[in-house]
């Protein structure tokens, strides 16, 4: 993080064989754009950035070289709750507009039901239930997802 945002973006696109310095920083200027982060800010060093913009950021600095696979962990962590609305409509709109596939560990079920339509629960590194994201949080069927979707509702 000790350089630009622009740079931050740029160094994805030249592990990849990007080498004209035009087509790097235009490439970086349409990701800012596509994070929600004002362009005038491609040259802004990523500490002086809100926690929501960092995440932006690091958003664009993965999805810059076109993967089809993305994992995501706590992708909302550490953020107040009208960041993480703005960020998690945003991966939405990324997920849809890409057609990526996202791999997303949180430990928030409503993130988990927000953004995926398939939710495995894991114990102690075990998966002990799986299956689709609505029915597995209606209806869970394990003991231990039984307990995190009534810790939720009771909280």
């Amino acid at each position: 993080m000790g350089v630009s945002a622009g740079a931050n973006i740029g160094e994805r696109l030249m592990s990849v064989g990007a080498r004209h310095y035009g087509n790097i920083r235009e490439q970086a200027l349409d990701w800012l754009g596509k994070v929600e982060i004002d362009q005038s800010r491609i040259d802004d060093l990523p500490h002086t950035f809100s926690g929501g913009m960092q995440q932006r950021l690091q958003i664009a600095r993965n999805l810059v070289t076109a993967p089809r696979l993305v994992l995501m962990d706590e992708p909302t962590g550490g953020l107040d709750v009208s960041v993480q609305a703005r960020l998690l409509d945003l991966i939405r709109s990324l997920v849809r507009d890409l057609n990526l596939s996202v791999i997303l560990v949180t430990h928030d079920l409503a993130v988990a039901r927000l953004l995926s339509t398939r939710l495995m629960v894991m114990q102690r590194g075990e998966v002990i239930e799986q299956g689709l994201t609505d029915q597995i949080l209606d209806d869970p069927q394990a003991p231990y997802s039984q307990l995190l979707v009534s810790s939720v509702l009771q909280v």
